[in-house]
């Protein structure tokens, strides 16, 4: 098969960095879709590298609620359509009174009382996890959990299970269940997987084995098509009235390791030792939330911001020597640190080998084992790192080569032997944001099948498209911005011919050029430490509650810019305001190196920027981030 032929494969395929995608989903479900956190009506500009969509919030101008914030905060939070203090109040001081009822969930309660029943007879439960951060975090929140309800406990009457990315793929699968069912294993629970795992949950009947699965990924349309499991916890169910449907499979876990607490202590009002273990699992749950992409909105909010809080400090001696091998000792761990040093670490294990030992680092090691098990992710990170580079390159090569970064190609779908299964969907990611275009990666395996991952662009359902495949993939799943799925090789050119045409007949030429959301402009004088950090207080940032983002109009290059780092990749450059020089400021383009020539000094530039502060040697100022620029002149 020619190397730029796409392929997909894998019985179960992981699309995102951090989400799991379960088996075929039926085309029913294709159009759905989260709802946007802050509706915009956006006018549409455009700058160097990207289009400018500027947020316009309907209301009626600045709300009087509002009057007590400097104007440029007013009108951030006013585009964001944070215009009273009911809604305005919850985003800014989150609690933990936010977090809803977990008993609300379907099935929940019958999980918990069953397992707490597994408990009392000192039958052998095994919690099946998954091989990302996500599944991970879930699998150690209900390991400390179960081993808290009785402390006396056998260890081996708790037991994990996480499957071999390459060798099984994600999911539960049958032969796991089989050898679980085997070692002695009453009870198995999932966690981030098996909501539709039809076929497994008879297997699992057949075996004599109570299986509670808990999920938060696209589930069956109907209750008949879910599996008929002993209980199946998901707070998007079709009989769900769970306030919230977007937590993540650490976000479900954490809520049946709260209600396992309420119910073994017979009321609302937990024992101190179970409270303080709760509060712990948070910071489990918020690297769960983060690195997996969910809305950081509502409840997700409230784990995300009271999570990392105590990332840093935990108890659990693994977090804190990977916070110590991740070299944030000395940072206030937020959410960038999360997703972009904790989280990929966590990740490497179950990308390059077995997440095994990435479990082990949250659940049971301490001491020099922590240490050493916090030191070999790091190592095996900077492996996975090199690995996704040359991918990357060669992957880029091959865009040039056929010509799929042209005007008449609307997506890329590519597919080698060569590449590493557990990394080509970080690739993806990186690829969309260089091309534009939404792409599809896969490893062309020995077995004839092909396994692959996907990403999107805004304004594309990359699972419609796959829906549109349906009759040619053998497996996939997903979500509207990434998917997984699985193809024989033999098929992979009719994939591949009707997912292009499906991706040029629902993606604009306009669409190809990737678009960022501008909250407003804003003058350099109006960026003063005090706005900056109320600004800030809309942390963390992450998805439906992006970061900030300011337009500086008319602002003048004040001398050359300076390049920095590795050959010269970052750039920083000097502004002023264009009719004066009070103003002065300092902003960082991070990869911006190459783009140095467009910021002559003297020159009039609109820059889109993220304002944000820098602290070194004890000392902070304001150092916004450039995100996009266009000369004036």
């Amino acid at each position: 098969m020619c190397a730029h032929n796409p392929v997909l494969s894998t019985h179960h395929i992981r699309t995102a960095d951090s989400m799991p995608v379960p088996p075929m989903i039926l085309p029913a479900e294709c159009q759905q879709a989260v709802p946007h956190a802050i509706q915009t009506q956006p006018q549409v500009d455009r700058g160097l590298t990207r289009r400018w969509l500027m947020r316009s919030a309907d209301i009626g101008g600045i709300s009087s609620e509002l009057s007590r914030y400097p104007a440029i905060v007013q009108r951030v939070f006013t585009a964001r359509g944070l215009h009273s203090a009911d809604v305005l109040e919850p985003l800014l001081n989150p609690s933990l009174t936010q977090l809803h009822d977990p008993s609300r969930i379907p099935d929940l309660d019958r999980a918990a009382e069953r397992l707490l029943r597994a408990l009392d007879a000192n039958e052998r439960i095994t919690i099946y996890g998954d091989y990302d951060v996500d599944g991970i975090t879930a699998a150690a929140t209900l390991f400390h959990t179960l081993r808290a309800l009785k402390p006396d406990i056998d260890p081996s009457l708790v037991q994990t299970y996480l499957p071999h990315r390459v060798d099984e793929g994600y999911g539960i699968n049958a032969e796991a269940l089989t050898q679980i069912r085997e070692q002695g294993t009453d009870v198995v629970v999932s966690v981030d997987c098996g909501i539709t795992a039809v076929a497994e949950a008879e297997h699992a009947r057949s075996l004599g084995l109570d299986l509670i699965i808990t999920d938060h990924h696209n589930p069956p349309a109907t209750l008949d098509e879910m599996p008929r499991a002993f209980a199946v916890v998901h707070p998007r169910r079709p009989d769900s009235d769970y306030p919230f449907g977007e937590l993540c499979g650490a976000g479900v876990a954490f809520k049946l390791a709260w209600r396992l607490c309420t119910m073994r202590c017979g009321t609302d009002k937990v024992t101190d030792e179970l409270r303080t273990l709760l509060v712990e699992l948070l910071a489990l749950t918020a690297l769960g939330t983060i690195a997996d992409i969910v809305p950081l909105v509502d409840e997700n909010r409230a784990i995300a911001h009271f999570g990392l809080r105590r990332v840093k400090h935990s108890t659990f001696a693994g977090l804190r020597a990977l916070v110590e091998a991740s070299g944030l000792s000395r940072e206030t761990v937020d959410e960038e640190h999360a997703g972009f040093a904790i989280g990929p670490r966590l990740n490497a294990a179950g990308r390059m080998g077995h997440a095994a030992e990435a479990l082990e680092l949250l659940t049971t090691a301490t001491g020099d084992r922590a240490t050493q098990i916090a030191k070999e992710l790091t190592r095996v990170n900077d492996q996975r790192r090199r690995e996704q580079q040359r991918i990357e390159q060669h992957a880029r090569e091959l865009v040039i080569e056929h010509n799929l970064a042209d005007d008449q190609s609307r997506a890329i779908v590519l597919a080698h032997p060569d590449w590493h299964p557990g990394i080509i969907g970080i690739v993806c990611s990186r690829l969309v944001e260089t091309f534009g275009r939404p792409t599809i990666l896969m490893h062309q395996r020995e077995d004839g099948m092909c396994a692959g991952s996907g990403r999107s662009i805004a304004g594309y359902n990359l699972h419609a498209g796959l829906c549109a495949c349906a009759n040619i993939l053998d497996t996939f799943g997903g979500h509207d911005m990434a998917a997984g799925m699985k193809v024989n090789t033999d098929k992979f050119e009719a994939f591949r011919d009707v997912f292009l045409q499906h991706a040029s007949d629902n993606i604009a030429l306009d669409q190809l050029t990737p678009a960022i959301e501008i909250d407003c402009s804003a003058t350099l004088a109006e960026l003063t430490s005090h706005t900056v950090n109320q600004l800030l207080q809309l942390r963390p940032f992450g998805a439906h509650n992006p970061r900030v983002r300011i337009l500086l109009e008319q602002v003048r290059v004040a001398g050359e810019p300076s390049r920095f780092g590795a050959d010269g990749k970052h750039l920083r450059v000097n502004l002023r305001p264009a009719d004066d020089s009070r103003h002065a400021m300092t902003i960082v383009g991070w990869n911006w190196g190459d783009h140095w020539q467009h910021f002559a000094p003297g020159h009039l530039i609109d820059a889109v920027i993220e304002p944000k502060i820098s602290t070194w040697g004890g000392r902070s100022r304001i150092e916004p981030e450039l995100c996009d620029v266009r000369v004036i002149g």
